[in-house]
C-alpha cells in the first residue's frame, strides 16, 4: 500500500469485528511508529496497550463504572470552551452525518448518549491503546503525540488494520490509571481502539469532509 493510499483510506472505525490482531505484528508496527518526527528527539509519547484477558477485565470493571455514575472531568480541554467557526459549524456537522449513518435523530439525546457509550467498549475492537505523556511536556511535545499517533494510524493500513483516536477516554483517567500503572507524573491523553473495521456497520460508512485547499493553504513563489 502507498502512503496515499493509506491517508485516503484512513478513517475513525467505530466498529470492529472481534478478529484478533495479530501480537507480533503490533508490536511491529508500535515499534515503527515511533520514527515519527519528535522536536529534539524527546519521544515524548508513552503507550500502554490491552488486549485479551487484561482487557475484557478493564471493560468489565469500566460497565460497572459507567453504571454507577455519570462521566469525570478531563484534565485538559478537548475543545476550546467557545469553540469558533469554522470550527464549530465542522464539528457540529460530522456528529449529525455519524447519527444519520444510524438513523438517530440528532435531538434524540438518550439515543446519542446510548451510542456514546460504545467508546467505552473500545467499539467492540480486540485492543485497546492508551497514550500518556509526561505532565512536564508543553504545547510542542502534545504535538508529537500527534505525529506519532498519525503514523501509527498509517502503519495500521498498511497491515490490513483500522483504529478510532479516543480523547473520550481522557474523562475516566482514574480508571484507566489504576488499569495501566501508568508512570508517576504521566498523564493520560487518549485511548486508541485497534483491530479490523467491520464493512457492514453503518456507523464505518461514514467518510467525513475536509476543508477545500484554498481554504486553509497560501502559497507564494511556487
Amino acid at each position: 500500500m502507498k502512503v496515499s493510499d493509506a491517508v485516503a483510506s484512513r478513517m475513525s472505525v467505530r466498529a470492529f469485528l472481534d478478529t484478533p490482531v495479530d501480537g507480533a505484528l503490533l508490536r511491529r508496527i508500535v515499534a515503527e511508529a515511533a520514527r515519527a518526527a519528535s522536536g529534539g528527539n524527546l519521544q515524548p509519547w508513552v503507550v500502554h496497550v490491552l488486549a485479551g484477558d487484561p482487557l475484557r477485565d478493564f471493560l468489565s470493571r469500566m460497565k460497572l463504572r459507567l453504571a454507577e455514575a455519570g462521566p469525570g472531568e478531563t484534565e485538559f480541554p478537548i475543545y476550546p470552551p467557545s469553540l469558533k467557526e469554522p470550527y464549530r459549524s465542522r464539528r457540529f456537522e460530522i456528529g449529525k452525518q455519524m447519527y444519520d449513518c444510524m438513523g438517530i435523530a440528532y435531538e434524540d439525546k438518550s439515543a446519542r448518549l446510548a451510542w456514546l457509550a460504545n467508546n467505552y467498549a473500545f467499539f467492540g475492537a480486540p485492543v485497546g491503546m492508551f497514550c500518556y505523556v509526561d505532565r512536564d511536556m508543553g504545547a510542542a511535545q502534545w504535538s508529537d503525540l500527534g505525529m506519532y499517533l498519525a503514523t501509527l494510524a498509517l502503519l495500521l493500513r498498511e497491515a490490513g488494520l483500522d483504529c478510532c483516536f479516543q480523547e473520550a477516554w481522557a474523562r475516566y483517567h482514574p480508571e484507566v490509571d489504576a488499569a495501566v500503572a501508568p508512570a508517576p507524573g504521566h498523564m493520560l491523553f487518549c485511548g486508541v481502539a485497534i483491530g479490523h473495521r467491520d464493512p457492514d456497520a453503518p456507523v464505518n460508512g461514514l467518510q467525513s469532509t475536509r476543508a477545500p485547499l484554498d481554504e486553509f493553504a497560501t502559497f507564494r513563489g511556487i
